[in-house]
């Protein structure tokens, strides 16, 4: 069997001022997860991060409200036979009004209540969920 090919994204935990987790969702998709996208050859996971905020939710952030928190893998939603190795960041700027751009969807704001109601990418669900709210899984 041959091995699955590697998807390389950069991804954000971002919350509202309620403590709820930003998530999206991309068209002619079922599954919710952090925003953020591939990154592009010789474009830092940093400077993909913040172009594919600014691309999908119309949002601006700067390099230094950007925190790498770590890598992240797991099998990718979108694309069957994929794995989706993540840099993850996240923001301390409290996040209040998104849109929708590009190829988003929907977004959601999620609360640790609502985790068994959604459809979560597993990367989301295997992996983000429990790092940003331990207790609920």
């Amino acid at each position: 069997m041959p091995e699955p090919k590697t998807i390389h994204i950069a991804a954000a935990i971002m919350k509202d001022g309620k403590g709820r987790l930003l998530l999206v969702r991309k068209r002619d998709t079922a599954y919710f997860m952090q925003p953020g996208g591939k990154i592009e050859p010789g474009e830092s996971a940093q400077s993909a991060l913040i172009r594919e905020l600014r691309e999908e939710l119309n949002l601006e952030l700067s390099p230094e409200e950007l925190t790498p928190l770590g890598e992240f893998t797991d099998i990718a939603a979108n694309e069957p036979g994929h794995l989706l190795h993540a840099s993850m960041f996240s923001t301390e700027r409290c996040i209040q009004e998104v849109r929708p751009a590009a190829e988003i969807e929907e977004i959601l704001w999620l609360s640790p209540s609502d985790i068994s109601s959604r459809q979560l990418a597993p990367l989301t669900a295997n992996k983000i969920v429990p790092h940003v709210w331990p207790s609920s899984v």
